[in-house]
């Protein structure tokens, strides 16, 4: 029978999320944030009995609570986060060009999300090993301090030891870390410590110089990582660790509206599959396909009517 994990924790940072439109004054306000997005698809496509739980910090005001409350609201699991007295979530703005690319502007410097593991993270440790499956990127470590990082890398290790799975993806945000040399070191050290991989191949180019696709994958051949997906946009994934009996058709979406959630969509949809014990050819195509409708939608997360009624 095969392995299915029931318990899924998505660790980092949500942040409230301002779409801007083409006229001045237009702007739809969100909560978004790339593990979040990635918990809210991966808890829309698994059956009710499965358990969907984000973990973050936030504050005690008025936007956090609101927050939360939509995060509820999406029957993703809020049992375990913090709330810092002083902090509050980080701000971001997405502006679109005539392709659907996206770019942004950060106000997150003081979020609470960097205090996440803060006095050692005893408690987050503890809530977190009672999941099946954690899954975090490279902007949850690039808002961790260095102790930080050096914790959870620890409460990894022990993790994995006592049979807990690791999904790590790379979204790597140069202005988030301290340097490239500490980017490199400390997202290799994760591909390391990781279960299931997400590179995305324009990410790793950026951080490690790769050429293409091709080198990309054979870099990560030395990483040892059993699992996983190279995500390439619309040219489609390819998988890591295993080989496809049968080779996938992805299709292609006729007009990009937004980009912003591709790739964490894309996981939300893998990981649903995954979890439910499918196999690497299912799981690539059911990613393949939540990017695909995601793409198609402004803002990084589709109001769920519009996702109920399938488009």
């Amino acid at each position: 029978m095969p392995e299915t994990f029931k318990r899924i924790a998505c660790v980092g940072e949500a942040m409230i999320e301002l779409s801007l439109g083409a006229s001045e004054g237009a702007a739809r306000v969100g909560y978004a944030g790339d593990t979040l997005n990635t918990a809210i698809y991966l808890r829309r496509l698994l059956p009710e009995d499965y358990e969907v739980e984000f973990v973050s910090a936030v504050g005690v005001d008025p936007l956090s609570d609101r927050m939360l409350a939509f995060i509820e609201s999406e029957g993703v699991g809020v049992a375990h986060m913090r709330r810092h007295p002083d902090r509050i979530p980080g701000l971001y703005a997405i502006t679109t060009d005539d392709a659907g690319e996206r770019s942004f502007t950060y106000w997150r410097s003081a979020s609470a999300a960097r205090t996440l593991f803060a006095d050692d993270g005893g408690e987050t440790f503890a809530a977190l090993s009672r999941f099946d499956l954690v899954y975090f990127s490279a902007i949850t470590l690039a808002i961790l301090s260095p102790a930080q990082r050096a914790d959870l890398f620890a409460w990894i290790d022990g993790f994995r030891a006592a049979g807990g799975k690791v999904a790590f993806d790379s979204n790597f945000r140069p202005k988030l870390w301290e340097n490239l040399a500490t980017a490199q070191k400390d997202v290799e050290i994760a591909w390391r410590k990781c279960d299931i991989a997400f590179p995305s191949v324009d990410d790793e180019m950026d951080l490690f110089g790769d050429a293409d696709a091709e080198a990309v994958m054979q870099r990560f051949e030395g990483y040892g990582v059993p699992y996983g997906a190279l995500k390439r946009g619309g040219e489609g994934p390819l998988p890591i660790g295993v080989s496809l009996d049968t080779p996938n058709s992805y299709r292609m979406v006729d007009k990009v509206v937004d980009t912003t959630a591709a790739g964490d969509s894309f996981i939300g949809g893998f990981l649903s599959q995954y979890a439910q014990g499918a196999g690497i050819g299912a799981a690539l195509l059911a990613g393949h396909e939540c990017a695909a409708r995601v793409i198609t939608c402004p803002g990084a997360i589709i109001p769920k009517e519009i996702w109920n009624a399938g488009a």
